[in-house]
């Protein structure tokens, strides 16, 4: 009786052992667990297989494994048949199934590895650790199946993933440098705020700056390479001992900026108390009211909100002052309303005296209206007493150059002067004009040029003397 064996990927063929010609099978008990024997060491050789039971033909054509009478699991390698197991109560197909299945597993296990090696997504070196406990699996495995090509694939694996251990090794070399010398940066960075000169940093910008290299330290040591224990700890003391320079120097910046402060403030509280003091005089006190705001102003700082509230009192009680000067401005010029037109009249009648030929006359008028321009009275606001006062002085002006202008004819001296300068004018162009009658006569061009240019200059001052 031939009992047949299940088709697998390990047994193609689907043969199974059979027994020797009239040989009485024995009867299959119900099945139950296989009972796998030690594993022995891969050098020692399979005991051989017991009479009766079928060989494979060592060939990969051949199945890898066999099952004799007993239930005794073989498997088929290059040294010989070693054995796996026993599946006593099974039948042979069972038998080889069962141990078919445990290589099955191990097949898995490798062609999970190398979808996770060609994958990436696992570190080169965790995944050697595995492929080394894999080949310790293979190694001597109770399993039917090309035991051998199997650990062919997990050592050539072992091989590549060695290589890339190696390359990501270096990779995690040049990583922790590299974050060594970012965090160097940092440090650096720190140092040099920590050294400068506090009275001459800015500390809000100081102190941003500071915040952003902590949490640029912090980012890299979340994100980035873990860097080697002694070198981490000292880089860290150097930017920790430098934060608290910083620190330090920022509290008695602070700490000495708030006592200035203070006393600005104090300065400023009794000037604003002077300024409020100054309201019962009204306009009249706009004059001590401008002295404090010169002290004011080289009091300094006391804090911008300290400096807010006191400028806001101190501006009040100048608005008071002011505001009284206002008031007396505008009543002033409501008063002037009257004053402006009789000014106004006024002035239409001096512009007449531009056409008085009589300069006294002209005088005259002009005084009595300058009189009464006085009895007027000052106008408000300034700037209008200003363009009408402006208007009055140019009329006057007017005057006083015609009147310049006519003494200087009349004087006396000025007029001898003039009668002797055209009489001395008047001989010589006399004289030229002989000169240039002479010169026509005998055809002298240069002679004529020259007596007719001097005979006109002699004319032209003759005429601006009036001759």
């Amino acid at each position: 009786m031939t009992a047949a064996a299940e088709s697998t990927p390990e047994n193609p063929t689907g043969s199974a052992p059979t027994a020797d010609a009239g040989e009485t099978v024995r009867p299959t008990p119900r099945p139950g667990p296989a009972r796998p024997v030690p594993r022995a060491p891969r050098a020692a050789s399979a005991p051989a297989a017991p009479a009766g039971a079928t060989e494979a033909v060592p060939s990969d054509q051949e199945p890898w494994g066999r099952v004799d009478e007993h239930g005794v699991v073989s498997v088929r390698e290059a040294e010989g048949w070693r054995v796996v197991g026993e599946y006593p109560d099974g039948t042979p197909e069972e038998a080889l199934a069962y141990y078919q299945r445990k290589f099955t597993d191990l097949a898995g296990e490798v062609s999970l590895l190398e979808v996770r090696h060609r994958s990436g997504g696992a570190p080169a070196s965790d995944l050697r650790a595995t492929a080394d406990a894999l080949h310790a699996k293979i190694d001597g495995a109770a399993a039917v199946g090309n035991l051998a090509a199997l650990d062919a694939r997990v050592r050539a694996l072992t091989e590549e993933l060695t290589a890339a251990s190696a390359t990501e090794a270096a990779a995690s070399r040049q990583a922790v440098d590299d974050a060594v010398a970012a965090r160097v940066v940092l440090v650096e960075r720190a140092e040099a705020l920590a050294a400068r000169d506090p009275k001459t940093v800015q500390w809000k910008q100081a102190s941003a700056e500071l915040a952003s290299l902590f949490d640029q330290w912090q980012a890299q040591q979340q994100s980035g390479p873990r860097l080697p224990k002694s070198t981490g700890q000292q880089l860290w003391k150097r930017f920790r001992d430098a934060r608290a320079i910083v620190d330090k120097h920022r509290r008695e910046f602070y700490a000495e900026l708030d006592e200035a402060h203070k006393t600005v403030r104090d300065q400023k509280a009794r000037l604003v108390e002077k300024a409020e003091a100054l309201a019962p005089k009204g306009e009249d006190g706009i004059g001590a009211y401008r002295e404090l705001l010169d002290q004011w102003k080289t009091a300094g700082r006391a804090g911008k909100k300290a400096d807010d509230a006191l400028w806001a009192r101190f501006k009040a009680a100048g608005d008071a002052l002011y505001g009284a000067r206002g008031e007396r401005e505008a009543a002033d010029a409501e008063a002037s309303r009257e004053k402006i037109d009789a000014k106004r009249a006024l002035l239409v009648e001096a512009r007449t005296i531009a056409d008085e030929p009589d300069l006294a006359k002209a005088r005259a008028a002009l005084t009595a209206i300058q009189r009464q321009w006085d009895e007027i009275g000052r106008i408000f606001p300034r700037d209008k007493e200003r363009v009408l006062d402006d208007d009055l002085r140019r009329i006057e002006t007017s005057l006083r150059t015609r009147e310049e202008t006519d003494w200087k004819r009349n004087n006396p001296e000025t007029k001898a002067r003039a009668n002797d300068m055209t009489r001395q004018l008047t001989e010589a162009i006399e004289k030229l004009e002989s000169e240039l009658a002479a010169a026509t006569a005998s055809g002298d061009k240069r002679a004529i040029a020259k007596a007719t240019e001097a005979l006109e200059a002699r004319k032209n001052w003759l005429s601006a003397l009036g001759g």
